[in-house]
């Protein structure tokens, strides 16, 4: 089959889309399907080989000044591709991107306009890349952010196109309220131009199919899969110290805050016992404070020691880090749709302690590998921690259970068997 994969770029970070698009296209790619997949708006930055394209479609550079410039929506094409060039595009993101829904508010809708929009230069050189040069028999778009491209490929290209749901309601719901009910009708009204919707989760095909109006016999479950490639070694640390781990974004819908005080609670029903709290993850410009508030918080505590913050880490980083761990938890106070790092932890015999929504509730189901706390509270996230802390024999048959649980239900190759159903169903 042959599958032009388009996928959103996100800047510097590892974002979970990114590196999900990137698995599932690499591993059509093992089965010998022909797949193109195409970056948008900046360079992909993944954890391992990189199977996109070189050329960046839909440049964030251009993107953002054809939205404010009137003169350079007219410009020739040529011109455009200085500010497209991969490198341009990592200087000019090299500190960072604030993905501030109610700043990019305006961009948001002129992108679901499609060609009616002020894009409509970039959609079209995309458009003619596919006809011209991947004749795909499969279009597939990220998100529904860029649902607007639907009817334009469909006209030009004559195939079916879908559209992945990866949680795209929480930057919706960032929206200021007008711009949020124009994002909601414009989507809706490009749906119909979709063939079909695919879902990382049965949480978020339920969601969006009520968030979105779609009708839900026109989604189908792509469960999140990764490369386990590397992971399931040995537990790294042989010490006696408790470690309790956290791999996620650090933003508040992350819910960092919520674990550190679950962590004080911890010290204080086990004082003197040796134990840490580590933390990875990509920082935006506009969480500095955030951190900065959470890590005078410990200091006040008296944990400033027991505290460590270790960044963006890279494949080889990450494993280490989750091996050196005893137990990880995200808390997210918003329904997540996906829990990529879930997935990560558990390949690694790591238990997970989650709150009972989202995605997590059916991951930790299918897996055995972790346990559902059903109160946001940090006191009931320290309580199910704790159980583990004195229980070693459970958290190791929990790590164990997840580490099966994950091959057997959510490896690469299980993702890409659920692709290429769906692919078909509709076809």
């Amino acid at each position: 089959m042959r599958i032009a994969y388009i996928t959103a770029g996100a800047a510097g970070m590892y974002c979970g889309s990114c590196l999900r698009d990137n698995t599932l296209a690499a591993e059509l790619l093992a089965r010998g399907h022909e797949v193109t997949l195409i970056p948008t708006y900046t360079p992909t930055r993944t954890d391992e080989t990189n199977v996109s394209r070189k050329r960046v479609f839909l440049g964030g550079i251009n993107v953002y000044l054809q939205q404010h410039v009137a003169l350079l929506r007219r410009t020739p094409w040529f011109l455009d591709r200085l500010w497209d060039a991969a490198p341009v595009l990592r200087l000019a993101t090299r500190w960072g991107v604030r993905v501030d829904p109610a700043r990019l508010a305006d961009l948001t809708i002129s992108m679901l306009r499609g060609p009616a929009g002020f894009q409509r230069k970039e959609i079209a050189k995309l458009a003619l890349f596919l006809k011209d040069e991947v004749a795909p028999e499969v279009v597939n778009l990220p998100n529904s952010l860029l649902v607007g491209l639907a009817p334009e490929l469909k006209r030009r290209l004559g195939v079916p196109v879908f559209c992945t749901l990866q949680g795209e309601d929480l930057f919706l719901d960032g929206l200021p309220e007008a711009h949020r009910q124009e994002a909601l009708r414009l989507i809706r009204s490009h749906a119909g131009s979709v063939d079909g919707f695919l879902a990382v989760s049965r949480y978020a095909a339920q969601s969006m199919s009520g968030y979105l109006g779609i009708a839900p016999e026109k989604i189908r479950v792509v469960p999140l899969g990764i490369n386990l490639d590397g992971h399931g070694g040995a537990e790294a640390d042989g010490s006696n110290t408790f470690t309790v781990g956290y791999l996620a974004r650090v933003a508040p819908e992350k819910g960092l805050d919520r674990l550190c005080e679950a962590y004080r609670l911890l010290d204080l029903r086990k004082p003197g016992a040796p134990s840490r709290l580590w933390a990875a993850g990509y920082l935006a410009p506009e969480h500095h404070p955030y951190l900065e508030g959470i890590e005078r918080k410990l200091a006040a505590w008296g944990l400033a020691g027991r505290f460590r913050f270790h960044g963006e880490v890279d494949r080889a980083g990450k494993i280490e880090f989750l091996r050196n761990l005893s137990v990880l938890s995200v808390p997210s106070p918003y329904n997540e749709p996906k829990g990529l790092y879930l997935l990560e932890a558990m390949a690694n015999g790591v238990p997970v302690v989650q709150p009972r929504r989202g995605a997590f509730t059916e991951i930790i189901e299918a897996t055995g590998g972790g346990i559902l706390v059903d109160s946001d509270d940090p006191e009931a996230f320290a309580r199910a921690i704790l159980s583990l802390w004195d229980d070693p024999d459970r958290r190791r048959e929990l790590g164990r259970r997840g580490r099966e649980g994950v091959r057997a239900h959510y490896s690469a190759g299980t993702m890409a068997e659920a692709a290429l159903a769906a692919y078909r169903s509709f076809l």
